[in-house]
């Protein structure tokens, strides 16, 4: 394994598993907070508290690598565990609005750094023949395990204060197996470093898409829930409508993916934009009435979106060198959390004057914009040759993509 010690499968499923416990509590919250601040005295927190998440989890891509090299993995993954129930209890008491907003920023921060330094361990721990597809796996067990918990809120009272606890009780259970397990303890992921001229040149399509993405998830994942709640869906419904969204990762983006393996991805791109503005139109025009019609065109949505950030990540490394992995995926990653903080907080802002389907029209809007510039891209430059074509892993646009920071043998620019 190329000079690092063996890791038995149990270490690396230990990884995956924590990774996939904690996702059931954040599922919980991501549907908690909106659902109970939307009906309180301050409905405006709502929208506010989905910005605080999407900000902290800009703080902690930053920051996630240079704290990994000062204390390393294992002590930083505790702390940010440690910061995420804190978080929880914060909302747990009977505390004023813009404390649970100042909680989800915790949450936002906490979560991202757990979630590279995960990717650190699985990238070190597993081989260079199923990196991958052990990556993809990880994807798909992190979003499925918050689409669990998703559901399990619409089954927890909402009188009380079971919910954050509920959280406490799965984040803490989460530490659980990767304590329990000896790890590798691979080196600090590189610096983050932006350079957009470079990202620019290397790939036009694949950065707009990324900061397109960012935007589009945090937007449509955010302020569902919001929307549902305000127009007094009940819990249970809520929970099933986020539930089902989170299913597009499979029913969308893996055929999708699989398809953009065979086809110049640009052409993807385009589809998945057609299909946002498709399941945009439906969802505007259903109402609450027609719940499964809505859920249908959510999945749509959801999964459309995510296909955004897989594809365009893919096409990005279609066109780099090698030598250019690590600062262009250091410039994606920027680009995705600040477009994640800046559009909810655009959509937050007009949804008092526009109405509750602001965030519908908005990310309608921003897949228009970008099939509209993939179009002329496609005008200008030819596919990326074939022999360069890597094939497409599952990701998702709810998390950071860092693998190519954590992989091993990353280093920063200049080093």
């Amino acid at each position: 394994m190329n000079g690092r010690a063996a890791v038995s499968p149990f270490s690396i499923a230990s990884i995956v598993v924590s990774m996939t416990i904690a996702a059931i509590g954040s599922g919980i919250m991501f549907a908690y907070v909106p659902f109970m601040l939307t009906r309180s005295e301050t409905p405006w927190a709502a929208g506010a508290a989905v910005t605080a998440v999407a900000f902290g989890g800009l703080i902690g891509c930053v920051l996630g690598g240079p704290l990994i090299k000062r204390v390393g993995h294992a002590r930083l993954f505790a702390c940010s565990m440690a910061m995420v129930i804190i978080a929880a209890v914060l909302i747990a008491a009977d505390l004023p609005a813009y404390i649970w907003i100042f909680a989800r920023g915790i949450y936002g921060a906490a979560a991202n750094v757990n979630f590279i330094i995960a990717q650190s361990w699985l990238n070190h721990a597993a081989s260079n023949e199923w990196r991958g597809k052990a990556m993809s796996f990880f994807y798909m067990a992190y979003v499925l395990g918050l689409g669990c918990g998703n559901w399990i809120f619409g089954q927890i009272p909402t009188d009380g204060n079971l919910a954050p606890l509920a959280v406490v009780f799965f984040t803490a259970l989460a530490i659980l197996p990767i304590g329990l397990t000896r790890l590798p303890n691979p080196p600090a992921p590189a610096r983050v470093n932006v350079d957009i001229k470079m990202a620019w040149k290397i790939s036009p399509v694949g950065l707009v898409g990324v900061l397109a993405s960012g935007g589009l998830s945090m937007v449509v994942q955010g302020f569902l829930p919001i929307y549902a709640s305000t127009n007094n869906v009940s819990q249970t419904d809520v929970a099933m409508l986020m539930f089902v969204m989170q299913t597009g990762l499979l029913f969308v983006q893996y055929p999708l993916g699989i398809l953009s393996d065979r086809m110049d991805r640009r052409f993807v791109l385009l589809i998945t934009c057609v299909l946002i503005v498709f399941a945009g139109f439906g969802a505007f025009f259903s109402s609450f009435s027609h719940l499964y019609l809505l859920m249908i065109m959510f999945l749509i949505f959801g999964g459309s979106v995510e296909t955004v950030y897989s594809v365009a990540n893919a096409h990005a490394n279609d066109r780099a060198d090698p030598g250019d992995f690590v600062p262009l995926s250091s410039t994606l990653l920027v680009a995705w959390s600040t477009a994640a903080t800046i559009v909810p907080l655009m959509v937050t802002m007009l949804t008092p004057v526009l109405g509750g389907k602001t965030f519908i029209v908005a990310a309608m809007a921003v897949a228009v914009v970008y099939g509209l510039f993939v179009l002329q891209r496609l005008k200008e430059r030819g596919p990326a040759p074939e022999a360069d074509r890597e094939s497409h892993e599952v990701r998702s646009a709810q998390l950071p993509n860092a693998a190519a920071l954590t992989e091993p043998g990353a280093v920063n620019p200049g080093n």
